[in-house]
């Protein structure tokens, strides 16, 4: 029985590492690359001169908490930081050149403080923005499509699960002078879970027991999901204007990319 067991043992490690182990590095910070939507937008051209926009809060809408079984959580599934996200696509666009709106009252406050000394030169107006840009994250689904599969002989088993959300985000132009909504866009993108394991439950003995328990998970992050949904947005909303003659492409920028 003792030999069965330490078969049963060197099955199950040898089952787990099978596995693949994802690398457990301590790595520095480093900077976010632009990504493969943002990338293709560069290579069929940029317009002549950025355009002026303006974005007051693109929030977070969905109400949705994280989900945690037989737990009371206030954290909410989606980040809360989307305004800053959005911002910082319009700029690796190279389309639009947002105007600071959303800490408004702080630039403000500081532009007062530079009015108050008789010593500083007058500033300029603040720049003003032609459109609008409004929307949020609307959509959170969780357990949109769950399955996975497994097997058990003999008190060794190993199994697999996944688990996919769904995160939703629309995006619209408005434009300042009118109040019109030029463009709107829907995007969506799911959010992938993985798990995997292996283990051994097996008496080997009267009084004795042996378990033994392997595997890891590997979770797709909301946030990176939200700010490709936001990216698509974005290229979205150019292609879309694009067709409906709201704004060209640099004629010189064309050319060059097409020699």
């Amino acid at each position: 029985m003792r030999y069965l067991a330490v078969a049963a043992l060197s099955i199950t490690l040898s089952a787990c590492s099978l596995v693949p182990k994802p690398a457990i590095n301590i790595t520095p910070a480093k900077v976010d690359k632009p990504s493969h939507a943002l990338t293709q937008l560069h290579q069929q051209g940029r317009p002549r001169q950025a355009i002026p926009v303006s974005v007051y809060a693109f929030r977070d809408q969905t109400g949705q908490y994280k989900p945690q079984a037989n737990v009371s959580s206030f954290s909410t599934a989606v980040t809360q930081g989307a305004t800053s996200v959005l911002t910082q696509i319009l700029l690796d666009s190279g389309w639009f050149a947002p105007l600071e709106r959303e800490g408004l009252q702080n630039l403000l406050t500081e532009r007062k403080i530079h009015g108050a000394n008789k010593k500083a030169n007058e500033l300029p107006p603040l720049k003003e923005a032609r459109l609008l840009l409004e929307g949020g994250i609307i959509g959170y689904e969780t357990n949109l499509t769950t399955g996975g599969i497994g097997a058990e002989y003999f008190g060794i088993g190993a199994s697999e699960l996944y688990r996919e959300d769904q995160v939703t985000v629309y995006l619209r132009a408005v434009d300042v002078f009118t109040g019109q909504v030029l463009l709107s866009v829907s995007t969506t993108k799911k959010v992938f879970s993985q798990e995997l394991r292996a283990g051994l439950f097996r008496y080997v003995s009267l009084n004795r027991l042996v378990e033994m328990e392997g595997g890891y998970s590997t979770n797709e992050p909301v946030q990176y999901c939200v700010r490709q949904a936001m990216e698509t947005a974005v290229v979205e909303l150019v292609a879309q204007g694009l067709q409906r003659g709201f704004w060209r492409l640099d004629d010189q920028a064309s050319l060059a990319n097409s020699g």
